[in-house]
């Protein structure tokens, strides 16, 4: 009844996580930040493309209509002490919560040959019965407060997204828009010449016109795929320091709309000059600011907050310390964030 993820499959849960996302850094699989968006009737389509049936064969069962019913838990799969099954459902529905369709039951907490690194196993479904139920499937790390999924490690426990929101209000220093508060804090973390970080620019206006009480951060993190990425974002610390968050925008939105002069350097200088200009800045002057040692440090250290963030591709949300790609469906994304506030006890 239940299937257990392939590699196969995750491959196809790539090819999803990259329509919606960007410039891939390091891992093979898609990560939990991105599942945990996912509606399974999507995880269920990735499987159903890998796994086309022969002409010949007869038609697969049609879906089912009514929620599944998971099979009882048997005791004999809870040998772990820890995490406990309430710490498990805690987690999944700070994560799953936002998602009302979406039903799990806990069945197994095993340990396993090391001492403190238990695995969980969950079963998910959907209580309208329109989508397949699916097995997902955890080590929960000895601190209580990580799991590792596939290659990564990820937060876990009762406030999986503590810890990230308190780095965030610390470290987050890009320019904003919104609330100079930082009740309900939305991190963009984007790159400048990536293709889907512009095409996640009509999300990022939508939401600071929806939620006008929130403070919309950017924050650099070229990579290093895209040669002028770093320059732009330079350019844009010195924009920033010069003419404040306000020319930042009209400047980031510029170099976005014109982000295919970014292929060649000349045709790069030509777009920085002209996003600086209609920001009402002096493109000599700012050129001269981006090429200090003090400018390119501040475009690293942005870069190393993501990093130490465990942010591994752009553009990504993180939105009181919950990771989101930040192109995923807007009434999706709009719907995390209202969870998020409700979670955090934020008053729209």
């Amino acid at each position: 009844m239940f299937w257990s993820p392939t590699p196969v499959v995750f491959a196809a849960l790539r090819r999803i996580r990259l329509t919606l996302s960007i410039g891939r850094l390091a891992s093979p699989f898609a990560n939990f930040a991105t599942l945990a968006v996912l509606s399974s009737s999507m995880v269920v389509a990735a499987q159903q493309a890998q796994q086309v049936p022969p002409a010949d064969q007869a038609p697969a069962a049609p879906a089912p209509t009514a929620a599944p019913a998971f099979p009882k838990p048997d005791p004999a799969n809870f040998t772990a002490a820890t995490p406990t099954r309430e710490t498990v459902d805690a987690f999944l529905s700070a994560s799953w919560g936002y998602d009302e369709n979406r039903i799990w039951q806990t069945e197994a907490i095993i340990k396993t040959a090391v001492e403190g690194y238990n695995k969980v196993i969950v079963f998910v479904g959907d209580k309208t019965g329109k989508d397949k139920p699916f097995r997902f499937a955890f080590i929960a790390l000895p601190d209580g407060k990580h799991m590792m999924y596939n290659e990564d490690i990820f937060p876990f426990g009762e406030h999986p997204y503590a810890d990230l929101r308190a780095v965030m209000q610390e470290r987050a220093d890009g320019p904003y828009r919104g609330n100079a508060a930082k009740d309900l804090e939305i991190v963009e973390f984007a790159d400048l010449q990536c293709p889907h970080c512009k095409a996640a620019q009509a999300n990022m206006d939508q939401l600071a016109t929806d939620f006008p009480h929130a403070r919309i951060v950017f924050q650099n993190y070229p990579l290093p795929m895209h040669a002028e990425a770093h320059r732009a974002a330079a350019y844009g610390v010195c924009v920033a320091k010069a003419g404040g968050s306000n020319a930042f925008f009209t400047y980031a939105s510029s170099v976005f709309d014109g982000q295919d002069g970014l292929n060649t350097p000349d045709g790069a200088q030509l777009t920085l000059n002209a996003a600086v200009t209609k920001a009402g800045q002096d493109p000599a002057k700012i050129a001269t600011c981006a090429a200090l040692p003090a400018t390119n440090a501040e475009v690293d250290a942005s870069v190393k907050l993501a990093k130490d963030s465990s942010i591994n591709e752009t553009p990504t949300l993180v939105i009181n310390g919950r990771q989101v790609p930040a192109n995923v469906p807007y009434q999706t994304l709009k719907q995390i964030i209202e969870f998020q506030m409700k979670l955090d006890g934020i008053q729209k």
